[in-house]
This record gives structure tokens, sequence and C-alpha cells, in this order.
């Protein structure tokens, strides 16, 4: 009973902590914290339901498919808020800019176009 206790107050007190800390983060990337979260929870579930002499193995596939869900997720934020706030790049406005480009263009194709058109013209009036 002993170590029972002694391995639920290994799992529960960082659980709760955790929890603690996930909800009362300020930080952007406070969505990573649910991966632990989620360890400790399953494997506190696991210390109840299983049967097995053995607990907190094979955890990790079992959180598996959760976190290739999430840590892209807050890496894709993560990028989007450092190029903005970091570096500045304000990615609306390099659309914008790059739309404007592409009209450039294409109206100076359209040009040569024109110019193109109006010697074969002048060629075939000849």
């Amino acid at each position: 009973m002993n170590i029972f206790i002694w391995f639920m107050l290994g799992k529960v007190v960082p659980f709760y902590l955790l929890l603690i800390w996930f909800f009362t983060c300020k930080h952007w990337w406070y969505h990573i914290i649910i991966i632990p979260v989620l360890m400790y929870a399953f494997q506190i579930f696991e210390a109840f339901i299983s049967d097995d002499k053995f607990i907190d193995t094979d955890n990790i596939l079992w959180i598996l498919p959760f976190c290739m869900i999430v840590i892209p997720f807050v890496y894709l934020i993560r990028i989007k808020l450092y190029d903005k706030y970091v570096h500045g790049i304000d990615l609306d406005a390099m659309d914008a800019e790059l739309k404007a480009l592409r009209e450039k263009e294409a109206d100076r194709e359209a040009k040569k176009n024109q110019k193109v058109e109006r010697a074969i013209e002048r060629e075939t009036t000849l």
C-alpha cells in the first residue's frame, strides 16, 4: 500500500500542478501543457483500471496521436506570432504587396504583347 500511495502521489501532484499551470498560463504556448497533463491522467487512469503488474509502460503510444495534432498546431501559431511580432513581418501586407507586384507584371506583359502585335501589324502591312 505504501508503494501505491508513493506512486500515486508521484502522479497526482504533478498532474494538479500542470492543470493549475494550464488554466493560469497567459502565454501563447500553453496548449502544449496538455500533453503532459494527458500523460499523467492516463497513468493515473491506468493505475486504477489496469490489472497488469506493470504500469507506466507504452503510455506514449496512447498519447502519440494527440501529440501529432497538438504539436504542429502550436508550432504553426508560434511561427505566425514570431514572424509578426519579432521580425515585424505582416503576412497580410506581404500578400497585398505580392498582389500589386503580380498586377504590375501582368500590365508589363500586356504592354509587351501590344508592342509585339503592333510590330507584327507593321511588318504585315508593308
